[in-house]
């Protein structure tokens, strides 16, 4: 999850970020309403993707005073069906990963045909341009702690969306293997005051394939 225009927060347990990581989204959500109103935040825009998504629902639900726009990608609602399932496709591709030896996101999240293998590239590439101040890779404890707090959403109880009143920009490639795509489209049904934006032949990281689109739609979004 991010802070537009004024910084990104990374959680706790993660990156450059000291402490335990959270077992629940709910205590991400709460870590993150500590930090914005720790830096004198009184409203934010927020974008999130994946997990980042379901830490800024759970925030702007808690706290709609501090949201005046929000962009969820990649992600999925509370009880959205499939969302349990995170884990076991995260270890599956991390193995396949490991065999063909690339990094796991391009299995994670692009397609495996010849244009998901060119955008994987050029976004593992994109990745290397950042030389300074780079987050320390993830510990196996913090992404096993993060997947339980995601299968944890995942069979939890669907939470009131409509009580969403913040402009929504949605936006998911096809074929989220991931987090499936059906879960954007539902949300989309449910937060009334939302547009959404699926792009065609990708994955979990429709957003970083097509970020050319993207990245213009979410600052025209913001700046609308």
């Amino acid at each position: 999850m991010a802070l537009a225009v004024s910084g990104t927060l990374t959680c706790r347990g993660v990156g450059a970020t000291t402490g335990a990581v959270p077992d629940t989204i709910e205590s991400m959500a709460d870590d993150a309403y500590t930090f914005i109103r720790a830096l004198g935040f009184d409203t934010v825009d927020v974008f999130s993707f994946s997990l980042g998504g379901m830490i800024a629902q759970a925030l702007v639900l808690k706290h709609p005073e501090l949201v005046r726009k929000l962009i969820l990608t990649g992600t999925g609602p509370a009880g959205g069906k499939g969302i349990d399932k995170v884990a076991g496709t995260t270890y599956y591709d991390m193995v396949r990963a490991t065999v063909a030896r690339v990094d796991p996101k391009e299995f994670l999240f692009f397609n495996r045909d010849e244009i998901g293998k060119r955008a994987a590239r050029a976004f593992i590439e994109r990745l290397k341009e950042r030389t300074d101040d780079r987050d320390a890779p993830i510990t196996v404890k913090a992404l096993r702690t993060q997947l339980k707090a995601i299968k944890r959403w995942g069979h939890s109880t669907p939470t009131d969306l409509s009580a969403i009143a913040q402009p929504t920009f949605i936006a998911n490639g096809d074929n989220d293997r991931m987090v499936p795509t059906t879960l954007s489209e539902d949300m989309h049904r449910r937060i009334t005051d939302s547009k959404l934006t699926i792009y065609p032949n990708s994955g979990h990281g429709g957003i970083f394939q097509y970020n050319h689109e993207f990245t213009p739609a979410a600052i025209q979004f913001l700046d609308n």
